[in-house]
């Protein structure tokens, strides 16, 4: 792999992503290992979206510190890199005495957490801020802080300005194993064995496993799932803030939310399973979702429902975010691991100071020329009349429309290719530019979107995958049919 590192970030989630962004600030040599085929392909494409105000978590924990820090790091943050954003609010509903006392209790953990603004409101009052709630409800928790941002777009945009400031992504990298030797930390991988001074991880449901390779003192990681149901922007969500139910010992509870981009999303259940990879929905997870959402919306049905998903939240047994150097391990380890929610919305604060500690123990010096992000590009789809007419006559690529459903257009396509952390796939495609995150779910544009993809890579249609790995959209050609069918005449 030739040089030696200064430091070696292994995890591409929002997490890692927010450290590379960081430890870019600094004069070294960094890279950022990614097992998957993109950043943003785990965790951070499948939760909800939510940037959580910080009540909920215990006070004096890891999770209480960062999440609120985080919080307040984010609007600003969105606005530097483009990234949508919207602070919604939110109301946590009771319905019933019990309740009430779950949510005076939130509401003094969220004092005691530094939140602001919160307060315990009557039925009359969140009926008029919500006229579709489920009438029987009693009484809320109103949370105005809380807020929606698009997580796999914050992943990648963190990624592109880290990119910019010279951090190298390697994608389809897993680590295999890790280890240090004579002061220096290996980690084998399938480009070789890549040697570094320092090793950061923050491999989400993986990043226990690694963990335990190189440290005494052992850690548990529980994989949970959560399913949730994502329903078609054309349908508008009956609620302007985001819904929740008072939580319970699994987690924050199913709640009804606007996305950043309008649609409605409905979920997660929780479920601990074995296997930190498997992200199949359920019919019992995505019924048991289905069943809490009717206490907050009674009217709800599957009509709209465009598509269904589930993603694995990395529960540590302790119940508290693993930040800082890797205890019992050997020196300059260090790892944010049991990043479950509110992971996404501790992230920035996350990488802001993992990523001052290992360059202050590195001694890495401050660069001089910093770029500043290249933010991403405003969607053809949220463009004035005028903005449309504009950009055609500068790209007239942009007068081409791929995918009908959510109005992306093939100078975005390109765009999202070109940029650094570039789409390699339909899905890398579709998390960067929406196009195949519509109704039709990608079956009138992906095969443009597999054109592009081959035009601006150089590459088959044959080596197109889906999300990577063996998921390609095609087989093989009519020849090759044809050839094979001739040799067993």
């Amino acid at each position: 792999m030739g040089d030696m590192y200064d430091v070696l970030i292994i995890g591409g989630g929002v997490v890692g992503c927010a450290v590379a962004r960081k430890l870019s600030q600094y004069a070294g040599k960094i890279a950022l290992l990614e097992a998957a085929e993109d950043v943003a392909d785990g965790s951070s494409k499948a939760n909800s979206g939510i940037v959580h105000a910080g009540y909920d978590a215990k006070p004096g924990t890891k999770k209480a510190y960062y999440n609120v820090k985080g919080a307040n790091m984010y609007e600003a943050l969105a606005k530097e890199l483009g990234v949508p954003y919207d602070r919604n609010g939110a109301l946590v509903i009771g319905f019933s005495e019990d309740d009430r006392k779950t949510l005076e209790r939130l509401y003094d953990q969220g004092r005691q957490n530094g939140v602001k603004d919160l307060q315990i409101i009557e039925r009359d009052e969140i009926i008029k801020k919500e006229p579709n709630v489920n009438p029987a409800v009693l009484c809320a928790l109103d949370v105005p802080r809380s807020a929606v941002v698009s997580p796999y777009e914050m992943t990648l945009a963190l990624a592109y300005h880290a990119a910019q400031n010279g951090v190298e992504f390697h994608l389809n990298c897993p680590v295999t194993n890790l280890y240090e030797d004579l002061d220096t930390w290996h980690a084998e991988t399938p480009e070789g064995v890549i040697e570094s001074r320092a090793i950061v991880i923050c491999a989400g449901a993986g990043g226990g496993e690694l963990h335990n390779l190189i440290s005494d003192e052992k850690v548990t990681l529980i994989p949970r799932r959560g399913e949730y149901y994502l329903m078609d922007h054309t349908v508008k969500c009956p609620f302007r803030r985001t819904m929740f139910q008072c939580p319970g010992k699994m987690g924050k509870g199913v709640l009804v939310t606007p996305t950043a981009h309008g649609n409605a999303l409905l979920g997660p259940s929780a479920e601990d399973i074995d296997d930190p990879l498997d992200t199949a929905t359920t019919r019992k997870g995505l019924d048991f979702v289905l069943e809490k959402c009717r206490l907050t919306w009674p009217q709800v049905n599957t009509r709209p429902v465009i598509t269904t998903f589930s993603g694995i939240r990395a529960h540590p047994a302790t119940d508290d975010f693993i930040i800082g150097r890797v205890h019992g391990a050997p020196e300059n380890a260090f790892e944010a691991i049991g990043i479950e929610s509110p992971g996404l919305t501790a992230a920035p604060a996350i990488g802001e100071e993992l990523g001052e500690m290992v360059a202050e123990q590195l001694k890495l010096p401050n660069r001089r020329i910093l770029k500043e992000a290249e933010k991403l590009l405003k969607p053809f789809s949220a463009m004035t009349e005028e903005e449309r007419a504009a950009a055609c006559r500068e790209n007239p690529e942009y007068g081409r429309i791929v995918c009908r459903c959510e109005v992306v257009t093939e100078a975005e396509i390109r765009d999202a290719i070109r940029r650094p952390v570039g789409a390699r796939s339909i899905d890398g495609v579709k998390r960067r530019t929406r196009a195949g995150m519509g109704r039709c779910q990608g079956g009138f544009c992906s095969p443009r979107v597999m054109e592009i993809l081959c035009e601006e890579l150089g590459a088959s249609p044959l080596e197109i995958t889906k999300c990577g790995g063996e998921s390609r959209l095609l087989v093989g050609t009519l020849t090759d049919i044809a050839k094979e069918a001739r040799g067993h005449e």
